[in-house]
């Protein structure tokens, strides 16, 4: 079984903004896969179905983002996943709009969702997707950047890319992540 977590906060307010590009890659693999995003247990919000040949457990966070790692961990334990099982897809300030990166392993890079996880599971060897929102202009404070909604020339390139996110979540399901990477790290 897998897990794929997409980071995010809970809450209509926050909903398409740029903090949530992991709620809604993870909306759109429930939607490809007619997987149910039904249950609410362990600070989360999760549904479980089959993704291309394989169980999977598709999940929401409910904590807020920077306390993510809150509902990871008790998942990860009931369900008695493997680190390497796992997926965590979120936003980062330092990719441009649209540009997705895969990694097997790595730090936080200042986000605070990641730093949680880290924190709550014990390690940074766990695979990831980074959907790059880029960094706010004109002054702009980064809280306030984050937690707006994408405007004018980022609509269609961050669709794009949850496309993308999501793509390379299916192509894991049959592949191992260094393929999965090694396929879609290069493309721009």
């Amino acid at each position: 079984m897998k897990v794929i977590i997409g980071l995010g906060n809970p809450g209509r307010e926050y909903a398409q903004t740029r903090h949530n590009v992991g709620f809604i890659t993870i909306d759109e693999l429930a939607m490809r896969h007619q997987i149910p995003l039904d249950k609410e247990k362990f600070k989360a919000l999760y549904g479980s179905g089959i993704m291309n040949g394989e169980k999977v457990i598709l999940l929401k966070p409910l904590t807020y983002m920077n306390l993510s790692g809150e509902a990871v961990r008790p998942i990860i334990d009931y369900f008695n996943v493997d680190i390497d099982d796992i997926v965590v897809i979120y936003d980062d300030l330092d990719l441009p709009v649209g540009k997705v990166r895969l990694r097997a392993k790595g730090s936080a890079g200042g986000q605070n969702g990641m730093k949680s996880i880290i924190q709550h599971i014990g390690t940074q060897e766990f695979k990831r997707i980074r959907i790059g929102i880029g960094r706010p202009q004109n002054g702009m404070k980064v809280p306030d950047y984050v937690l707006g909604k994408f405007v004018g020339e980022d609509v269609p390139a961050m669709v794009q890319s949850i496309k993308t996110a999501a793509d390379a979540c299916e192509t894991w399901m049959k592949h191992t992540f260094i393929d999965v990477m090694n396929q879609y790290n290069s493309k721009d």
